[in-house]
């Protein structure tokens, strides 16, 4: 069956390209032996995260963007990442809903993907997926994350361009988001710039690249958009190509897919260990005998997990 799926997907199918994605997310025995088959044709896609706090309208930036870019003649995916419901596992936010003009262009393929639990919310899953569109042919693909704490770190890992997204008027919260954005953001857009305080916030944000010593040749452009007014947006798809031009030349763009395949593996890795630990010891009642001599202070969790680990490495 994953054959077909991965047969089917390379030939343009739609359907196969959701099923395999499907497979990944559920981690469908599957999944494996599809990302095999599709692996050798991936690495041609410019993958394009995006991330900011909840409200800054991503969607409808993203929306706008891929349109955009469709009017180039680029094939687009789009992979929103919702915070994951936790009664039905299943994505909450809906973004396909918000790019329901989009649902109906052949030249685009939305995927909402849930978190699912996975600390940080952009775990391989999200990159297996990168692939997997990569493999349909998607010229670009975006990762729009949900802007909440550590996923909007996490999306550096699974991008060649980041673009952070703020808007106008979050007062004192802005400190704290800038603090740990600045380091991640490639470019720089303030969304619902006719709101009040958006030429206060490019202020702000030019002074804190200027006091941030790390910026060295690039320096972060930063545009106004109203991107439901559609306006801004050619500009910033100007700033996002001058971005990968820059990486693709100097070598950043080598080493940032480097560094990529090597963070994935690992993720890949101890998302494999420490399934087949819980396997083993789930299925055998070994852990619940574990927990009692835990509970009874006969024995504590490190020793147990020296153990465990050791019998495992034999």
């Amino acid at each position: 069956m994953a054959m077909d799926i991965a047969e089917e997907l390379l030939k343009g199918n739609r359907l196969a390209l959701s099923r395999a994605i499907t497979a990944i997310e559920n981690e469908y025995d599957n999944a494996t032996e599809i990302m095999q088959k599709l692996y050798p044709h991936t690495g041609h896609a410019f993958v394009l995260g995006i991330t900011g706090p909840p409200g800054a309208g991503k969607s409808t930036l993203t929306d706008k963007l891929a349109r955009a870019y469709r009017d180039q003649g680029k094939t687009v995916g789009i992979i929103a990442i919702d915070p994951t419901s936790p009664f039905t596992g299943g994505a909450i936010l809906g973004d396909r809903i918000r790019m329901n003009g989009l649902t109906m262009d052949e030249g685009v393929f939305i995927r909402s993907m849930g978190t699912r639990g996975s600390l940080g919310g952009l775990s391989h899953k999200t990159a297996d997926a990168v692939k997997a569109m990569d493999a349909f042919g998607k010229d670009v693909i975006f990762v729009e994350t949900v802007g909440v704490g550590q996923s909007e770190v996490d999306i550096v890992k699974a991008a060649d361009t980041t673009m952070v997204v703020l808007i106008p008027g979050m007062g004192d919260d802005i400190q704290a988001i800038k603090a740990g954005i600045l380091e991640i953001g490639d470019v720089f857009t303030i969304n619902k710039a006719d709101h009040d305080g958006a030429d206060k916030l490019v202020r702000e944000m030019n002074m804190m690249l200027d006091l941030d010593g790390v910026m060295k040749e690039w320096r972060p452009p930063i545009q106004k958009v109203i991107a439901n007014q559609n306006e801004g947006i050619k500009e910033t798809i100007e700033n996002v190509e001058n971005h990968f031009k820059y990486i693709s030349e100097n070598g950043i763009l080598a080493q940032r897919r480097t560094e990529r395949t090597k963070n994935e593996m690992l993720d890949v890795l101890n998302s494999n260990i420490g399934k087949y630990i819980t396997n083993k010891l789930v299925a055998t009642g070994e852990l619940d005998e574990f927990v009692e001599k835990i509970k009874a202070h006969e024995t504590d969790p490190y020793t147990v997990v020296a153990k465990v680990m050791k019998d495992m490495l034999k």
